[in-house]
């Protein structure tokens, strides 16, 4: 299926406090990307593996190639418009842009510079949060702002979760300060790349992740240190919906308004037949954010599909309740899609996309 415009890239902030892990996640990103490319943007320049860079002449205009063909920046804040549109140039190649923010960055306030950005090659990718598994009591104690940041995470990164006396005890903690968030441990900043992103596809295909694809791209994979990777998958579920009947624009937003906690991404494309037959619906849901891209039918099949992606989730439920999204969808009109409008992004350009509490 062919997409009417040129895919947008997301945009992901990475934030946590100084000694959090977020540099060293970064890193495994950018070793692991799985042929992505990804656009780095960091405050603390310094921090990053240089060794793993090919710097040369990059250096004068603050941007530096990497060697899989990304790209880094170090940027301040009032940079960060021209970096970001320089990122999303086409010619740049790049997949997806990563944020990491410092640790004295207030996160809220980068989201809002990217929700409130006009660049129509640019979409908000989710905000996750890096914490020290091993110090978190005590960094909560420093710095109790640190449960507003959980508070508008989309993921949660409990990191060093090995060092820490009762790992389980800070994952239930960390749950209770989150809002729908999915909150997943790791060791060494070791999450997996395409949990947060696509990969570069050989061929076109609906959904950030295909467990089947990544089987095999770990079994063929890398060599060596990485076989930690492999106990990591038990932390994420994934769910691929198919749909050739459109669905009912009230009860899929019934669905979405109630998702569970812990359900991270969902993308794909919805048909919601008579109420609008001229469009298809990209849809792009990162915990709480929600948007809603409408595009003309292109000739092919009419097809919703979506996948979700999260941590902790029943699959079979959510298929059971998406299943019961296509009832009375024969029966549905254009005043029926006001709840899906209400998260199209032209209509809510200064909003974090969800309208009343998605």
């Amino acid at each position: 299926m062919s997409q009417a415009s040129p895919p947008q890239i997301p945009v992901l902030v990475l934030a946590g406090f100084l000694g959090s892990g977020k540099t060293t996640l970064l890193n495994h990103l950018l070793h692991r990307s799985g042929g992505s490319r990804i656009g780095a943007v960091v405050n603390d320049f310094g921090a990053i593996e240089i060794d793993a860079m090919a710097v040369a002449g990059a250096l004068g205009d603050s941007t530096v190639s990497l060697g899989n063909g990304c790209l880094c920046c170090a940027v301040d804040a009032s940079e960060l418009d021209v970096y970001l549109d320089r990122l999303a140039q086409p010619a740049a190649g790049i997949d997806v842009i990563v944020i990491e923010a410092s640790g004295l960055a207030e996160p809220q306030e980068l989201v809002k510079m990217l929700l409130a950005g006009e660049n129509p090659r640019i979409v908000y990718g989710g905000l996750v949060e890096v914490v020290d598994a091993a110090e978190f009591d005590a960094t909560r104690e420093k710095h109790p702002e640190i449960d507003r940041h959980l508070a508008i995470a989309d993921l949660v990164v409990v990191n060093k979760a090995d060092r820490a006396p009762d790992p389980e005890r800070v994952l239930r903690l960390v749950r209770t300060l989150t809002d729908r968030a999915a909150v997943v441990p790791a060791s060494y900043g070791r999450i997996d790349p395409e949990f947060l992103f696509d990969r570069r596809p050989d061929e076109e295909r609906i959904g950030q992740l295909s467990f089947d694809d990544l089987h095999r791209h770990e079994e063929g994979g890398d060599n060596g240190h990485d076989g930690h990777r492999g106990h990591l998958h038990s932390a994420y579920e994934s769910l691929d919906f198919v749909s050739e009947v459109p669905l009912s624009p009230r009860r899929l937003m019934d669905f979405l308004d109630s998702r569970p906690e812990g359900l991270y991404r969902i993308k794909g494309y919805v048909d919601f037949g008579a109420a609008d037959p001229r469009n298809r619906y990209a849809v792009h849901a990162v915990g709480r954010f929600l948007r809603f891209y409408p595009e003309p039918w292109t000739p092919g099949e009419r097809l919703t599909q979506l996948v979700l992606i999260g941590s902790g989730i029943d699959a079979r439920a959510l298929a059971k309740e998406l299943e019961a999204c296509k009832e009375n969808a024969p029966h549905a009109d254009e005043h029926s899609m006001w709840g899906v409008l209400r998260y199209v992004q032209e209509q809510d350009p200064d909003g974090q996309g969800q309208g009343p509490e998605a």
